[in-house]
């Protein structure tokens, strides 16, 4: 796992300072904690961060042949496969890692060497003879890439946007419609930046940039595709399954490092420990961080999945109120992140890196196979929908709505205000607004008269809305499911992985991505994901032989952060403070007294606005990060 960056002049090739280079890597250092290289050449640079996994001596970046360069993060999975297809087409190689098999793959097959691969990546090859530059990310969004054009016509990229900001060409101006999407969704969408101007190239996307010939639009190579359905038993669609998991472990456990996994005790993890275990020939090492709060904690999960295995297991007990991580988290992340659990994330990497430097997570398998609750209100809501015109349900619902007492302490199918609002929207407009923090609604009072011009009636929840609507899908399931391999995966689940892991130097990787057994879910029919109100229904019945039922079909916890509670306690002087917060004003954005009554009404009981406070300090921080 790594970090690059790099310079590229698609008009006359100037001479790019190894010096700026050489900044852009500084500022991801802990990308790559085990080297670094720079490469120049008449209008390019390209710059690497190296954190060494397979092949560690031999495999040095920037890795050129003359004609082809790369700067490559990621892995790919099936490089020994590629590897010997290439030989076999007379390719010869000096190295045994994968960044070889790319520069030999790109030779070969040009783009169309994408839908070969199997892995996570982000990644930058320079070809001399086309005088190009081709960027590609990954199709679900592991590993991330940010790219800008600059004031003298070249174009930056970076891992991370604090590489970018490494350059003096980077103009720093914040971005209100970006803002817009944090205070809506609680994190700024992977084709969205809060530095106008700074682009991140999209899940599935490539960039070819030819000198000469302008910048080109990003072009997407891979989809999923949930319009069509698998036949079979369910025995037989169930064994597939869990064959497809089977290969997407077995293949991300090849390392020349130390390997292990993260272990929550639920469903996901302890399936991938399970698969692990049974193509592991020694123990496997295990981490499970818990809490001190027995409706919280894990561990006793856990813990039994670790004896049914004899996994080398460690654990240790962290502090729900450890709010000093966030000023961490703010430089770790670099646009405002308003996902509480990424303090617990960010926890139990620092734990796995004390024993492994690469972990596997469960991480997609809820995307992939409907295990949000979520889900199965949004599936319930549309049946009610299906049943009435769209001007009726507008008016009745609409209408209940309005009026009826809003109850954001309850659970979602007490929340009656929340179910007749979506009752009364699309089903666009509903999933977007269940899967938001900050309502469209509270957001229209906490922005400004001249942000609410600014922004012209542009909205976060249109994404969604455009997503599901030109979904390759056959039902409301399939969309919302779409929608969010789309937006919340990379925006919000791999975002948090990504940083959190690479700021202690860890290497995560997902299996239950792997992009054959994604595709494969997208499927199933939605019974087999979704039925009787157990999502993932297919996963756990077919893992029964593997975990015990009160593993499998036990209510899911997931990571917990007492945001509310801080708001109300030892952070209620933070959230005052929001109020006449400096940097907030000055962006002329907000109405300030209105944040002043959110914070009062939040701390005497009389509302519940945690995830709304959390937001806006992120966002504070950020700002002050950024452009203070």
């Amino acid at each position: 796992m790594c970090g690059i960056a790099g310079i590229f002049h698609p008009g006359t090739p100037k001479p790019v300072d190894p010096n700026r280079i050489q900044a852009m890597l500084a500022a991801l250092a802990h990308r790559g904690p085990d080297g670094d290289g720079i490469w120049t050449a008449p209008g390019v640079g390209l710059g690497h961060r190296r954190l060494s996994i397979i092949d560690l001596e031999g495999s040095p970046q920037p890795m050129s042949d003359g004609e082809l360069t790369i700067s490559y993060n990621g892995e790919i999975y099936n490089f020994a496969e590629l590897r010997a297809d290439l030989i076999a087409g007379g390719a010869r190689f000096r190295t045994r890692g994968d960044t070889e098999v790319l520069l030999h793959g790109w030779r070969a097959w040009g783009p169309s060497m994408l839908d070969r691969l199997n892995g996570m990546f982000a990644f930058a090859i320079h070809d001399a003879g086309a005088r190009a530059l081709f960027l590609a990310r990954d199709r679900l969004g592991v590993k991330p890439l940010h790219y800008v054009e600059l004031a003298d016509g070249s174009v930056a990229f970076a891992s991370e946007l604090k590489g970018l900001l490494a350059n003096p060409l980077v103009r720093r101006a914040p971005d209100l419609s970006a803002v817009e999407d944090y205070m809506a969704l609680g994190y700024v969408p992977d084709d969205a930046c809060l530095v106008a101007g700074v682009k991140k190239l999209a899940a599935g996307h490539f960039l070819l940039i030819e000198r000469g010939r302008g910048m080109p639009a990003p072009r997407r190579w891979w989809d999923v595709d949930f319009s069509n359905r698998a036949t079979g038993s369910t025995r037989a669609l169930g064994e597939e399954l869990v064959e497809r998991m089977r290969a997407g472990v077995r293949s991300r456990m090849v390392a020349d490092v130390p390997l292990g996994a993260f272990l929550s005790g639920g469903v996901d993890s302890s399936a991938v420990v399970a698969l692990m275990a049974e193509a592991s020939p020694r123990a496997v090492r295990t981490c499970t961080i818990g809490f001190d709060e027995a409706g919280h904690d894990e561990r006793g999960h856990a813990t039994t999945i670790a004896r049914r295995f004899a996994t080398d297991h460690a654990e240790r007990v962290v502090d729900p109120d450890d709010f000093a991580l966030i000023d961490t988290l703010v430089a770790a992340f670099d646009e405002p992140f308003a996902d509480g659990s990424a303090l617990a994330t960010y926890q139990v990497c620092a734990l796995a890196r004390e024993r492994v430097t690469v972990a596997l997570s469960g991480d997609g398998a809820d995307e992939a196979l409907a295990g949000y609750r979520r889900y199965r209100f949004q599936a319930a809501e549309e049946r009610v929908r299906s049943m009435l015109p769209a001007h009726l349900r507008t008016q009745i619902f609409g209408a209940l709505g309005r009026h009826y007492p809003k109850a954001d302490w309850a659970p979602r199918p007490f929340r009656a205000k929340s179910t007749l609002l979506a009752l009364a929207a699309g089903g666009g407009e509903a999933y977007a607004r269940s899967v938001g923090v900050t309502t469209p609604e509270v957001r229209a009072r906490l922005f400004s008269a001249g942000a609410q011009a600014a922004l012209g009636g542009y909205r976060a929840e249109e994404r969604y809305v455009a997503t599901m609507a030109a979904a390759p899908a056959r039902d409301a399931i399939d969309r919302a499911q779409y929608a969010d391999l789309k937006h919340w995966l990379p925006g919000d689940i791999l975002t948090k992985v990504d940083r959190t892991s690479m700021a202690v130097g860890l290497e995560a990787r997902e299996p239950l991505l792997d992009h054959r057994l994604v595709e494969f879910c997208a499927t199933l029919p939605v019974g087999m994901r979704l039925r009787h109100g157990e999502g993932k229904w297919l996963m756990k019945k077919a893992m029964e032989p593997y975990l015990p039922k009160e593993i499998l079909y036990r209510p899911k916890m997931g990571f917990v952060t007492p945001i509310s509670a801080w708001f109300r306690g030892t952070l209620a002087g933070e959230a005052s403070a929001l109020g006449s917060s400096r940097m907030l004003a000055e962006t002329g954005w907000f109405d300030m007294a209105a944040i002043t009554a959110l914070a009062e009404a939040h701390r005497g009981g009389r509302a519940e606005h945690g995830r709304t406070l959390w937001q806006l300090m992120m966002l504070e921080r950020s700002l002050n990060r950024v452009f203070g």
